[in-house]
């Protein structure tokens, strides 16, 4: 025995917005396209993602911090008006 357990660890990835570690399938990734924030419920979008919880409370605190163009390695502000309606619609 190599001492190694055999259930699969679940990726985790951080909410940019509460900076809380979740697993990969309980996050929302974002990405950049244009100068807007557009979500990937595939997770097939080309580009460099960001991961936020589907919660408006975390989406107005990655704002407030202006977490997602530095995540998202983009210069200048983001749109976030479509990620807003998205998520808001998300029950």
């Amino acid at each position: 025995m190599s001492g190694r357990t055999h259930a699969r660890a679940c990726p985790e990835r951080t909410c940019v917005g509460c900076r809380e570690r979740a697993a990969k399938s309980d996050l929302l990734r974002i990405v950049a396209v244009g100068d807007e924030c557009v979500p990937d419920h595939r997770g097939t979008l080309p580009g460099r993602g960001a991961y936020l919880h589907p919660a408006v409370v975390c989406l107005d605190q990655a704002v407030r911090r202006r977490a997602f163009p530095r995540a998202l390695r983009v210069q200048g502000a983001l749109e976030t008006a479509a990620l807003r309606t998205v998520i808001e619609a998300t029950p």
